[in-house]
């Protein structure tokens, strides 16, 4: 049983889901959340299936309100949809043309949108500058983050240098490759010659004020279908770039402030930690060691006292929501949401949960009801308290 109420944002027969944890879903008034809505599960997008963008007015008996379609989307990470940061009322997602992967920005109040020539993965805390990867790359080498629709151009080559992270001003669409994957590849590895790997980035995301973009960046071993992972981080114009965590596993991670890195790691132990990285030093300890057990989409309630994760299916298929309290070593377990099958692999549906700006409430995508993957509000303040 649920330790609070799960109130259902969304309902079939068409399948609603937000994405990833990352992302800000809630405006900053706490009145709209972000969804995507499409007509069938449980396999991999083609080139042309098309999902709907929406809102959903929580003050307005949770209303779907259309605001546009693309064509570039994952299961995991739907089209990059999310509110722009810093700029009151605008939407940025994803979208296809024919030549190659855009973004689309939206005014909500005035139905002004635009288009970028470039697709966005994160976006600066002043929404001016964001920051993107290959998604053709990324399609070809991790399926379920990528887009289907445009080829990979370099699918035969192990590093190149024509491709990477990307900036471009969110105002004139101006684009520049400031880290190719050849230049990061390479870089020394602990585990020696790397040249007989597949390369690419995944998993950008800026801190706080702005200064520091991190990313992950992953090899395949030739003939492997092993992923190897470092954890970098650079200065906005792709220089300074330091490498925080080698020890070959890192995945799920948040900025907990703006020079520290919380992330699941194998850096002091086989098993794995969340581990809080000094992002200046590479220096890390372990957080939680007895009750955040297993790998999650870790968030940081305002304050950066509470965690918020989640985990994957366990043996029951069952996979839990809760917070954490870093300073009192507390867990609280918010509910258990059922994963049955077939939700695996590429077309999972993993709670990611999302956080409103003021931490009271978090939104989750889940599949518990039997409904498909559909969203769910949840309110924290009697576990977190005032």
């Amino acid at each position: 049983m649920n330790r609070l109420p799960v109130r259902a944002l969304t309902r079939g027969p068409k399948h609603h889901w937000f994405g990833y944890y990352d992302k800000q879903g809630f405006d900053s008034t706490g009145r709209y959340v972000l969804g995507m809505e499409v007509e069938f599960e449980n396999r991999s997008p083609r080139p042309d299936d098309e999902i709907s963008i929406g809102m959903i007015d929580l003050q307005d008996g949770d209303r779907w309100i259309e605001l546009g379609r693309s064509t570039a989307w994952c299961w995991q990470q739907g089209c990059m949809l999310q509110w722009r940061p810093g700029i009151e009322r605008q939407v940025l997602w994803n979208d296809r043309q024919e030549d190659g992967f855009v973004c689309q920005v939206l005014d909500v109040e005035t139905g002004v949108r635009r288009t970028l020539p470039g697709p966005v993965y994160t976006v600066s805390p002043d929404g001016m500058t964001a920051f993107s990867t290959d998604f053709s790359r990324l399609n070809h080498l991790r399926p379920g983050y990528g887009y289907a629709g445009i080829a990979d151009p370099n699918e035969h080559r192990f590093a190149p240098e024509d491709t990477g992270i990307w900036r471009m001003d969110m105002e004139s669409g101006e684009r520049e490759l400031i880290v190719s994957v050849a230049d990061i590849a390479a870089t020394s590895c602990p585990d020696g010659d790397t040249s007989r790997a597949m390369h690419y980035f995944n998993h950008l995301l800026v801190n706080p004020d702005g200064t520091r973009l991190e990313f992950l960046h992953r090899r395949r071993p030739e003939g492997s279908a092993e992923r190897v992972t470092r954890m970098l981080t650079c200065a906005p114009d792709g220089r300074d770039i330091r490498v925080v965590d080698d020890c070959g596993v890192t995945s799920h991670f948040i900025w907990h402030d703006t020079a520290h890195i919380l992330a699941w790691s194998c850096a002091h132990s086989s098993r794995g930690d969340f581990c809080m990285f000094d992002e200046r030093t590479g220096e890390s300890e372990p957080v939680g060691t007895r009750l955040m057990t297993e790998d999650g989409h870790v968030n940081c309630l305002p304050g950066a006292e509470w965690l918020m994760n989640d985990t994957y299916p366990d043996a029951n298929r069952v996979r839990t929501l809760y917070v954490y309290h870093m300073r009192r070593g507390e867990r609280v377990d918010i509910g258990t949401f059922l994963s049955p099958r077939p939700y695996d692999g590429e077309w999972r549906c993993d709670l990611h949960p999302r956080l409103s700006p003021d931490g009271r409430r978090v939104s989750i995508d889940s599949v518990h009801e039997g409904h498909g993957r559909q969203i769910y509000l949840i309110d924290l303040n009697e576990v977190i308290g005032g």
